[in-house]
């Protein structure tokens, strides 16, 4: 059986990465399929940068909205829904595009994913707490020391440290012998093509900065202040969102909205740093065949260089 092709798109926050999955889609008949974790939250519209009207007119979007913030996103559970998109966008004949920064998304996609049991909610409930109680530079040491392999883990990387936490705790086993066991391997019937975009750090961080000013323009605050009258818990993924932390900061008096915007900017570009690392040691170098680096932000100039090739591939 004929494998069907995939595009996959991925790169740091703010890189022009949507922009180039719908010029894909609208060139070559494509649906784009969402694989950035913030943007999966209905609540978040503004501060995960969903794709506009004008986008979605475009081409068909998938996966953008569909989970309320009162609940947690997972690899496993993305997978079994980009699949699902992925075979609908075959049998309507349409080019899957999925695109998006969050790189263990599309590593589930193409490798497959360790089976981990599932934790109790009651060691997750433990994990925030004790997060909470020690702070994220000491809970991170002391996860270390139990597992050395997180010590690549960054201190405000709290989801991924405490999700290392509740394996350790409910299985008995680091996250990281879960993790060199064999993955149940890529999906069957399909092939995929790899752009990564991977800027000059002084323009992504330009870019950066720019992009949550025009947040803020565009209604960033008045977005947190509805997602803080939900009352959820601030463990949430959805309450952690680049821009959430510091805006309700500055909601709840704690920093006036100048520092508010100058720490959601600052978390954000090191945020940028941390994805940049991971696509280029993750994908680029461990995928050499078949995944192409884009080495500028992608706009309209770069545009041809990247669809000329792709329209001979389509035809091959």
């Amino acid at each position: 059986m004929d494998s069907t092709l995939v595009i996959v798109i991925g790169g740091p926050t703010a890189s022009g990465k949507s922009g180039l999955a719908v010029d894909i889609a609208e060139a070559f008949g494509g649906t784009v399929i969402n694989a950035d974790s913030m943007q999966l939250y209905r609540e978040l519209d503004v501060l995960a940068a969903r794709p506009g009207a004008e986008d979605l007119a475009r081409a068909p979007h998938r996966l953008y909205g569909v989970l309320p913030g009162s609940e947690r996103g997972s690899a496993a559970r993305w997978r079994d829904m980009a699949l699902a998109e992925i075979a609908d966008a075959r049998a309507a004949g349409r080019l899957p595009v999925v695109v998006g920064g969050t790189g263990l998304y599309l590593r589930a996609l193409m490798e497959g994913l360790s089976t981990v049991p599932p934790v109790p909610e009651a060691i997750r409930h433990a994990a925030h707490a004790r997060l909470k109680a020690l702070g994220g530079d000491a809970f991170r040491a002391e996860l270390v020391a139990r597992d050395p392999a997180m010590a690549r883990l960054n201190p405000g990387d709290t989801t991924r440290l405490t999700r290392a936490w509740e394996v350790l705790e409910a299985t008995g086993r680091p996250l990281s012998a879960w993790q060199e066991e064999h993955a149940e391997g890529p999906p069957p019937g399909l092939r995929f093509q790899v752009y990564v975009i991977d800027p000059p750090r002084a323009d992504l961080y330009a870019r950066c900065d720019a992009r949550f000013a025009w947040m803020l323009e565009r209604g960033a605050l008045e977005e947190v202040r509805a997602l803080d009258a939900l009352g959820l818990d601030p463990a949430l993924p959805v309450m952690k969102a680049l821009g959430v932390p510091e805006l309700r900061a500055h909601m709840h008096g704690e920093l006036s909205l100048e520092a508010a915007t100058a720490k959601a900017q600052q978390a954000t570009r090191h945020y940028a740093k941390r994805q940049v690392t991971w696509f280029r040691h993750q994908l680029l170098d461990k995928r050499a065949q078949g995944c192409h680096a884009v080495p500028t932000l992608y706009t309209a100039a770069s545009r041809d260089d990247i669809l000329r090739p792709l329209e001979t591939t389509l035809r091959d």
